[in-house]
């Protein structure tokens, strides 16, 4: 009882916070009833003349940087889930970004110390000032001297001392709005605010393992080793563990100084493209990408590549959902409005009980105006975004999968743009997406489709005659113990055997012949 009280004192508290910050007044009076309506008229008294005339994502920023990095990290959270929060607030919690004050080196030194086991000056030859401080872990250049004595500079990711008892703490706030929300707003459990507040806290988790944000690196780091143009720095392993990252320096400029990157002689144009054909590589071929490439987890260096970094937030797309996005994408660079349509239905987004002709009338709503448009005005994100809009209209469920992809691409376009404003979306997507779609769907694709269907056989055919004999050794012990007093019938075990034989070595001989046939018809469809 005393903790809930507690809990509800600290959400009374953030609630003040945000009223003082004008965040409340984001929020449309028209849609409310009628009760919430003159509360929420109270609760406006209480804002600042500043934030009155401040703009929406200045609102936000302020107030949840006040309430620290839980608040940070739950409306970074909430921006991938317009569903929960709106598409326009989502908005605006997508431009939230983690600029919080520096822990002092000394505490900083003192948790590598404990994480490593070592004293500092063994781990590292120097250790510098903090350079980047967000709401879970704050990065400080360090040099470490190899093995042949060569100085090398590194970046070391701490995590924030005491961050995982404050997140659990304001999590616990968090779940108590969460159960108010539902109790009192019958509306509001369609959203399920506590599977939401589930999903934040598993997120939360995984990031404070630094060790995983390392495997990510490394990862990516193996998918895009022949990628032109893109790289991630190198995992330092022996100097990493679950609150520590060391890893590769990344001396470049930030692709938020385009002022900077021009100034330096490289071209604009390219990099723009390269972002993006880079995202759709990861997303589409990989199934694997970065989700928070905003422009200060992006940089250019000396040679003119982007280098990510912070894989703190990552996605991942199965090959179903992979196929999705390049057949939509290709869809609407081809205007085949009516195979856009067909693959929703096929993946299952959309129930079968919708008309797939009317769906396609209202995907055509969307594609058409787009290509009566200059290439400046042409935006994928916000196509995508029309797309999710309209779906709801035909009963689609929510893909939170899909709803990153989405939030991801926002930002990516947004990137692209403000190194190359005349990008032409289509035409920068249109190789990766009709590469990925030739390689998989194509005779290449239905090869290797039919050679994993092959194994598959292979395997269940190998498998067989194991199971069968685990069927025979149940019907041995049957035979011998009479399983605790189950009455058998003369002769009944023996047909048991029998039948079970005969049926393996039919099942065996069946898929065999499955087998050799799909191989065939595989080799046909390649010629």
């Amino acid at each position: 009882m005393l903790a809930r009280t507690v809990n509800f004192i600290r959400l009374l508290r953030a609630g003040y916070v945000m009223a003082r910050e004008g965040v409340f007044g984001l929020v449309e009076l028209p849609d409310l009833p009628a009760g919430p309506r003159m509360a929420l008229r109270i609760i406006r008294l209480l804002e600042r003349n500043a934030a009155r005339s401040a703009d929406a994502g200045a609102r936000i920023s302020v107030a949840f940087n006040r309430l620290g990095p839980s608040y940070v990290k739950m409306g970074q959270f909430l921006a991938t889930r317009p569903d929960v929060v709106g598409r326009e607030v989502a908005g605006e919690l997508s431009q939230l970004q983690d600029r919080l004050e520096a822990f002092p080196r000394a505490e900083a030194e003192k948790l590598i110390r404990e994480a490593l086991g070592a004293p500092i000056d063994e781990i590292f030859a120097a250790f510098g000032e903090p350079v980047a401080a967000a709401s879970i872990a704050q990065v400080h250049p360090a040099e470490i001297t190899d093995a042949d004595g060569v100085a090398r500079k590194v970046a070391v990711k701490v995590l924030r001392p005491g961050v995982a008892r404050r997140f659990a703490r304001d999590l616990e706030c968090f779940y108590l709005a969460a159960r108010l929300f539902e109790r009192f707003s019958p509306a509001s459990r369609r959203l399920r605010p506590l599977a939401v507040v589930d999903t934040l806290a598993r997120s939360v988790e995984l990031e404070m393992d630094l060790r995983l944000e390392a495997a990510a690196l490394s990862e990516i780091g193996e998918n895009t080793a022949d990628d032109p143009g893109f790289r991630v720095p190198q995992v330092d392993w022996p100097r990493t563990s679950k609150g520590v990252l060391t890893m590769e320096w990344i001396d470049g400029r930030k692709l938020s100084d385009v002022a900077g990157i021009e100034a330096d002689g490289h071209d604009l144009v390219a990099l723009g493209a390269s972002v993006i054909q880079s995202f759709l590589r990861h997303a589409l071929r990989d199934g694997f990408f970065h989700a928070d490439m905003h422009q200060g987890n992006l940089f250019v260096d000396e040679a003119g590549d982007l280098v990510a970094v912070d894989f703190g937030i990552t996605g991942r797309l199965d090959k179903a959902e992979r196929r999705f996005l390049a057949e939509i994408l290709f869809g609407f660079i081809t205007r085949d409005y009516m195979r856009v349509a067909e693959v929703h239905f096929e993946a299952g987004y959309v129930p079968k009980t919708q008309d797939v002709a009317v769906f396609s009338q209202a995907i055509r709503a969307i594609g058409e105006p787009i290509h009566g448009q200059s290439a400046a005005d042409i935006s994928m994100a916000r196509l995508l975004t029309q797309l999710f809009e309209v779906t709801e209209l035909f009963a689609m469920t929510t893909q939170p999968q899909l709803i990153l992809l989405q939030k991801t691409m926002v930002v990516v376009e947004g990137v692209a743009r403000s190194l190359d404003p005349d990008l032409d979306m289509w035409r920068t997507a249109e190789p990766v997406v009709r590469g990925w779609i030739e390689r998989n769907l194509g005779p290449a694709g239905k090869l290797q489709d039919a050679g994993e269907a092959l194994s598959t056989m292979f395997r269940l055919a190998g498998e067989l005659p194991l199971l069968a004999q685990r069927a025979e050794r149940i019907i041995d012990g049957i035979e011998a113990q009479n399983m605790s007093g189950v009455k058998v019938e003369p002769g009944l075990v023996q047909d048991w055997k029998q039948a079970s034989r005969k049926n393996n070595r039919l099942a065996t001989a069946a898929l065999w012949v499955i087998a050799v046939s799909m191989a065939a018809i595989a080799v046909q469809g390649w010629w």
